[in-house]
């Protein structure tokens, strides 16, 4: 399925902009973020039942905004965030499609403000340290979600040029292909990784590993796709385009490809997903080039 994500309409509740898509033709939802609702499950319930709708990350929403974090060091942000978690599984249960989507930890905890901007520069977690509270913490919930039939789906953080000259070195976990890797390749069955390709092209260009040969390599673990684009110096979520630089990798056949594209009326993300749609059904030429190693 090709999933057009509600994260761009921020100031009005995901089931509302749902329900303005579905009046476009759009059938495929991913819930993300959105306005705070005290009726979310009652919003949800109310939808039109062909709606097929997949949950991811900050949803629902919380009544008090926080930085989800699975990889804090802070207990209230970790209680938190473990229980941000859980409520989108038993939302992802409810909609009828048991898979749950988020983003990898920081060894920072931003605030609010800063998310999508330059980061302030505070201390940080010691990485390896990061990244062992984050396994800890995926393991448990992975556990959870198994009992309650969930797959869950970890997507890759994006580091700019900006954010990494701030800090000196990667503030955030999972930005780059052998962290990734080393992460997917122990995580329990029920733990894929969402590829978000905008993010891979941003964090490419401010670490200087190749994006064509990162993609190549995450393959064996990619059960879902965020796409848009950018111009490699942040992440914007513009437009795909026929030029963009992943058609010839994607990985076909799966059922969570999702439209992250911000900032453009809805009948164009009708065209965006006409796009997607003829992209990944095409037959696809082999690319005559050789991965870099």
């Amino acid at each position: 399925m090709i999933f057009i994500s509600t994260g761009g309409r921020r100031n009005q509740t995901a089931a509302t902009t749902a329900l303005e898509y579905y009046r476009h033709d759009l059938y495929d939802v991913e819930l993300s973020g959105g306005a705070y609702s005290p009726t979310c499950e009652a919003d949800l319930k109310a939808l039109p039942k062909d709606l097929r709708l997949q949950v991811h990350n900050y949803f629902p929403p919380p009544a008090s905004p926080f930085v989800f974090n699975l990889a804090s060091s802070d207990t209230h942000t970790a209680a938190l965030s473990l229980a941000q978690v859980r409520t989108g599984m038993q939302t992802a249960v409810l909609v009828g499609r048991p898979i749950y989507s988020f983003h990898a930890g920081f060894r920072i905890d931003p605030k609010v403000s800063e998310l999508g901007e330059r980061l302030i520069c505070r201390e940080m977690t010691d990485r390896a340290q990061a990244l062992d509270i984050f396994t800890e913490r995926v393991f448990l919930l992975a556990e959870e979600a198994r009992r309650a039939g969930v797959t869950l789906l970890v997507e890759n953080n994006v580091l700019n040029e900006v954010n990494l000259a701030t800090y000196g070195q990667d503030p955030l976990l999972l930005t780059q292909p052998d962290e990734i890797a080393s992460f997917m390749v122990k995580a329990p069955s029920n733990v894929g990784l969402l590829l978000d390709v905008a993010h891979l092209k941003v964090s490419a260009r401010a670490l200087g590993f190749d994006l064509v040969n990162a993609h190549e390599r995450l393959k064996p673990w990619i059960r879902g796709y965020h796409l848009s684009d950018n111009d490699g110096s942040a992440d914007t979520n513009e437009p795909v385009t026929e030029k963009s630089w992943f058609w010839d990798d994607l990985v076909r056949g799966l059922d969570y490809y999702s439209l992250e594209v911000y900032r453009i009326p809805i009948c164009d993300l009708v065209a965006q997903k006409s796009m997607v749609m003829t992209k990944l059904f095409a037959e696809q030429p082999k690319p005559n080039r050789e991965l870099k190693h």
